[in-house]
């Protein structure tokens, strides 16, 4: 099978396409994407709200979402995935709006050296402090582009179709993104220490 007609490690494309089908007849269909996809979603929206409770009762409603609203979904050959995180977008969202939840960045040892080794910057105990210290001065549009790429290790294709955006400009917003962080790493890193 060619790489084009493959949307994720799991599930060949004509497979979920077919599912998605038989789901839009059919309700009772949608079970087998429910569970493909919920933990991927779970885990998407715990990692910003780092509430297993609130990460649940967001989880839910963009099953629900996705279940009322199938018949308008339209297959653009990315994984149906990006649909549901476009959705689970918009949750967090307005969940964060309702100040129903908090917005947090969760990173470990790894994310991090990944965005290090793009800063070309030792692994040195203060440089990841200054790291972790400005990740959340970023807007959250700006942060979201920095989790996606470095963190979730998105393609510029997924990302610009959960954020609704071309290919080219998910590019071009993620680089900008980037820069800012660059700015706020120098301004926020001692002169004597710069690297």
């Amino acid at each position: 099978m060619s790489a084009s007609l493959q949307i994720s490690r799991d599930v060949p494309l004509f497979d979920e396409v077919a599912q998605i089908d038989r789901a839009k007849k059919n309700p009772a269909h949608f079970a087998p994407l429910y569970k493909l996809y919920h933990e991927r979603i779970f885990l998407y929206i715990f990692k910003r709200v780092d509430e297993a409770e609130i990460a649940y009762d967001i989880t839910s409603c963009v099953f629900v979402k996705a279940l009322t609203y199938l018949n308008r979904y339209e297959h653009r050959g990315v994984p149906f995935s990006s649909w549901l995180y476009r959705i689970a977008k918009s949750e967090l969202n307005q969940s964060f709006r309702d100040k129903k939840a908090q917005r947090t960045v969760s990173i470990d040892s790894l994310q991090l050296g990944i965005v290090m080794e793009e800063f070309n910057i030792d692994e040195k105990e203060y440089q990841r402090e200054i790291l972790l210290k400005i990740l959340p001065m970023l807007k959250e549009k700006q942060l979201q582009l920095i989790e996606m790429r470095f963190f979730e290790r998105r393609s510029f294709k997924e990302i610009g179709e959960i954020l609704e955006l071309t290919e080219n400009n998910a590019k071009v917003k993620t680089f900008r993104a980037l820069n800012k962080l660059k700015e706020l790493y120098s301004k926020h890193t001692p002169k004597n220490k710069l690297v």
